[in-house]
């Protein structure tokens, strides 16, 4: 078996939320370098189809298609499916990345700051991917099980609220929102595993990587010294997507460069020295 067999997503349909910026669109051009027809969806409509132009233009194998979605309600998720399922017939892949943040200091933070996240984050996810449900196994087997992978957070693993509070316990949320639908699905052939990403460069973390000299900071405090970089993200989706990553299903990626083994100082150190 050659490489291209395993990470080869010729003929998949997949459908990145969130799309048009960061992990998403990181995500989306994987995808598409794979083979896959990309439909990217977020709340505006004319950036998703601007960028799934630029990914063509960038020579991909696959294509990307743009469209407007918003899971942040009942009525936007049902609006979504209804455009995805009207755009294909065939659903192998479904990443929810689509997510918000809200920050503010210990002592500040503001009681909407709860709802409005975990709303987002949390049951727009479950919603979407409960929606979707009957597309994806209708596209699944034994030998090609269908993909979920959902975008949680080294914030959902590691003590690490930063001002994010509602953010991080959305995706420790996500986490084990993964684990569940993973055994609940594996017997409809349905694989569910997660991200769980570091710092990388997006629009959410603009304030702490929009330039190089932040980004080399950020990367001062990351085991292995750097942010994420497009390629990160781009090589977890096509090993999770394709023939390789079939028999993986309820686990937690953590590409975040060593944050979710951190630690403080070695307990008997100091005593040690000298």
């Amino acid at each position: 078996m050659t490489p291209n067999d395993l990470f080869s997503l010729e003929g998949k349909v997949a459908l990145v939320t969130g799309g048009a910026t960061g992990i998403g669109r990181m995500a989306a051009t994987g995808l598409a370098q794979a083979g896959a027809h990309v439909f990217i969806a977020s709340r505006k409509a004319d950036a998703c189809e601007a960028v799934a132009q630029d990914i063509n233009d960038s020579g991909v194998a696959g294509k990307v298609t743009g469209f407007g979605g918003d899971v942040s309600s009942a009525d936007g998720v049902a609006a979504m499916v209804e455009e995805i399922t009207k755009r294909t017939d065939t659903l192998n892949i479904l990443m929810n990345n689509a997510g918000i943040t809200w920050g503010a200091p210990l002592g500040q933070f503001p009681f909407e700051a709860w709802a409005k996240v975990q709303g987002v984050n949390n049951a727009g996810l479950f919603h979407l991917t409960q929606s979707l449900l009957p597309i994806l196994i209708k596209s699944a087997s034994p030998d090609d099980p269908a993909r979920v992978v959902n975008v949680g957070s080294v914030m959902g693993d590691a003590p690490l609220g930063d001002g994010a509070y509602s953010y991080a316990a959305s995706k420790a949320a996500v986490h084990q929102i993964t684990r569940i639908m993973a055994k609940e699905l594996a017997g409809h052939h349905v694989t569910v595993n997660a991200l769980a990403p570091g710092p990388f460069v997006s629009r959410m973390t603009a304030f702490a990587t929009a330039d190089e000299g932040m980004r080399e900071k950020v990367g001062q405090d990351v085991p292995l010294g750097r942010v994420g970089r497009d390629e990160d993200i781009a090589g977890c989706m096509q090993f999770l997507c394709g023939k390789g990553g079939s028999f993986l299903t309820g686990a937690i990626l953590p590409v975040s460069g060593g944050i979710q083994v951190m630690s403080g100082p070695n307990l008997f150190g100091s005593a040690l020295e000298g």
